[in-house]
């Protein structure tokens, strides 16, 4: 695919890395010096000037582009770009946007301002982390087959039940694959010898229920569910997010916010959420209000070092878990060293949702492993596919080392892939592959 990105920020950035090695891939940014550093960088071409001239898109080529990914930090600039593209182009378009009011009117008109695909990144962000709520020990969790197949990180820590057990020890689950052990930055395909170890972090796909129970499995001594209690602190629009979807899901979240007339407009919107108006680093008022004895702290605020400094301060507390938004995504790995639990970066995860959209085979969703190591692909079976009609076991001797079928779900239910199931036409086959590998087996299957 011809695919042009405008905007060079974290984000296009980002995904200019992940699409050069397998697209033609054109950067437009008004900032010179950025457009020529991602030209060194990466296999892209570099154009300056601004992403809703006429006259630049040209430059770039639009009439024989087949995409064109708007992702600056204005929503109104992405917005522009997309109509523009359309009025002179049949490319398709994609516009990130921040706030959810263009997402909600995008989504009841059909291709509103001209974008084929709209992603939300305050909505993203927020709900990656309420679905890592309620699983202890979850780093990332993602969904796919419209919420009937989960894929899961889990972090292993020295007292667990499943620490210094093999593979095979650990799988005691019915509707669970264990399909990679992330380890120092490098993935390793599950096998049934392979030994979990303590600090390594596991990932598995499975039922929603399954998954749970291995949440359990993992972490015992923590007790996922709505009672839970969770602080939000920020009032942002992450923050606003994660408290509403947090209360959908039957919890009653607290929500610390300094400015007094947002915090009195959160009250009036989150009638299950208590909205505290205060600083959240003042420690006298987080002894007071018993923050200390939150399972779970999020912060949400508009500073990376901010985020830091409250997970910090929860975690001294006595807070079980902490999970900050982490802006500038080459700090999230720095971040959890030094002290938040789980790192989540609102660019990352907008840039693997937008990944999908360019994948052979058209892959149905997508989630990136450990730093775009590895990959997870939902795809529906065709008749093209090397899977249809055949046991896995058979299917497999043809594919590449390197990927693990983790889960099929077929007229709504879920099946667990074992060697002798036969895969048939319609069936979403979720799977793990190797980066390398991954748009060979996409093709494939």
């Amino acid at each position: 695919m011809r695919v042009v990105i405008v905007g060079a920020g974290q984000v296009g950035s980002s995904i200019a890395a992940d699409l050069a090695d397998s697209h033609e891939v054109i950067v437009v940014d008004c900032d010179g010096e950025r457009v020529e550093e991602l030209n060194y960088s990466y296999d892209v071409l570099g154009v300056t000037g601004d992403g809703t001239s006429v006259s630049t898109l040209e430059e770039a080529g639009i009439e024989e582009t087949d995409m064109v990914i708007a992702s600056t930090d204005d929503d109104e600039t992405n917005i522009v770009v997309c109509s523009t593209v359309k009025a002179i182009s049949d490319a398709f378009t994609i516009a990130r946007v921040k706030n959810t009011e263009y997402l909600r009117t995008w989504e009841r008109s059909e291709r509103a301002f001209g974008v084929d695909f709209m992603v939300c990144t305050n909505l993203l962000a927020a709900e990656s982390i309420v679905r890592m709520i309620g699983l202890p020990a979850a780093r990332d969790v993602d969904p796919f087959a419209g919420g009937r197949v989960q894929m899961a990180e889990f972090e292993v820590d020295a007292d667990s039940p499943v620490s210094n057990q093999t593979v095979a020890e650990a799988d005691r689950f019915d509707s669970l694959t264990f399909v990679a052990v992330l380890r120092n930055g490098s993935v390793e395909i599950a096998r049934g010898e392979t030994v979990i170890k303590p600090g390594d972090r596991a990932v598995v796909i499975g039922s929603p229920e399954s998954v749970q129970e291995f949440a359990r499995s993992v972490a015992p001594e923590e007790s996922p569910g709505t009672a839970e209690e969770v602080v939000v602190v920020g009032g942002s629009e992450i923050g606003y997010h994660v408290a509403r979807l947090l209360e959908e899901r039957g919890f009653r979240p607290r929500l610390i916010e300094r400015d007094k007339d947002r915090a009195r407009d959160l009250a009036e919107r989150l009638p299950k959420t208590v909205v505290m108006e205060s600083d959240a680093t003042d420690i006298e008022f987080l002894e007071r209000e018993h923050v200390g004895d939150a399972d779970v702290v999020v912060s949400t605020l508009d500073s990376d070092e901010k985020n830091l400094l409250v997970s910090l301060l929860a975690s001294r507390m006595g807070v079980e878990r902490t999970i900050a938004i982490i802006d500038t995504a080459d700090y999230v790995d720095l971040f959890e060293t030094v002290g938040v639990d789980v790192g989540v970066s609102p660019r990352s995860v907008v840039a693997e949702e937008i990944s999908r959209f360019t994948r052979d085979g058209e892959a149905e969703n997508i989630a990136l492993i450990e730093s775009d190591k590895a990959e997870v692909l939902e795809i529906e079976v065709d008749e093209e596919s090397i899977l249809a009609g055949r046991p896995i076991r058979e299917s497999m001797q043809e594919l590449p080392d390197g990927i693990v079928i983790g889960a099929i779900t077929r007229d709504m239910e879920f099946i667990t892939p074992r060697g002798d199931t036969v895969v048939e036409v319609g069936d979403h086959v979720v799977v793990f592959g190797d980066i390398d590998i991954v748009d060979e087996i996409a093709a494939q299957l």
